[in-house]
């Protein structure tokens, strides 16, 4: 199916309320960049691309309620049964609707069902995406100042640190969680990319330690 203008700018207005309740660094803008390179992947993967946008502007939409919760409900459950509502209400086709609702639901995989069509495949690399290179650095550093984590800590066992305290750093975000993305890409498009931003960040990482160290 094609969206046309109007029912598109609907979505967007009812997905940008709802992307104010969450952390500045799953607002609005990262759904922006999200969105951008979702429908690049989809047109060099071949992926149904108004599967893949609507996927992509809704994604993130139950983050709001798992940060309410701390994180005892899944914001890709959660925001998949939201789109789910909010698709149906708007009389979006049952088979567009559900093709969606399984890339939201998929798009977080850690366990459980992984990403399978090339819809769900194309949303889980651009999501993943935006968490590398200089943009998953400026990410990093912000989602640290959100927890009032210090600037960096490399001389720390970075293992035995705790998650939203002072220690957990840009560095820690890379270290520990940021460095594994590039090997959890699902498509050739994404493998690709993911291979230059990972490079990028290492550098810059290094060139940190060395100006804290007072070497540069």
């Amino acid at each position: 199916m094609r969206l046309d203008s109007e029912k598109w700018e609907c979505l967007c207005k009812r997905a940008r309320a709802l992307y104010e309740q969450n952390g500045t660094s799953h607002r609005w803008d990262h759904v922006e960049r999200v969105l951008a390179l979702a429908e690049r992947l989809a047109r060099e993967e071949g992926a149904d691309i108004e599967v893949v946008r609507v996927a992509a502007l809704l994604h993130d939409i139950g983050r709001g309620e798992e940060a309410r919760t701390r994180g005892r409900v899944c914001h890709a459950e959660y925001g998949a049964e939201l789109a789910r509502k909010i698709l149906s209400e708007e009389g979006f086709p049952p088979d567009f609707i559900e093709r969606v609702v399984r890339a939201i639901k998929r798009h977080r995989f850690r366990r459980g069902e992984p990403p399978e069509t090339p819809e769900e495949k194309v949303l889980f690399d651009a999501d993943k995406l935006d968490s590398l290179g200089a943009v998953g650095i400026g990410r990093a550093f912000l989602f640290a100042g959100e927890v009032g984590a210090r600037l960096h800590n490399p001389e720390v066992d970075l293992e035995k640190t705790e998650p939203y305290s002072s220690e957990d750093t840009a560095w820690r975000e890379f270290k520990l969680k940021l460095s594994r993305i590039k090997d959890r890409m699902l498509t050739a498009s994404g493998r690709r990319l993911a291979e230059e931003r990972h490079r990028f960040m290492e550098e810059f990482f290094d060139r940190l330690h060395r100006e804290v160290r007072g070497e540069l």
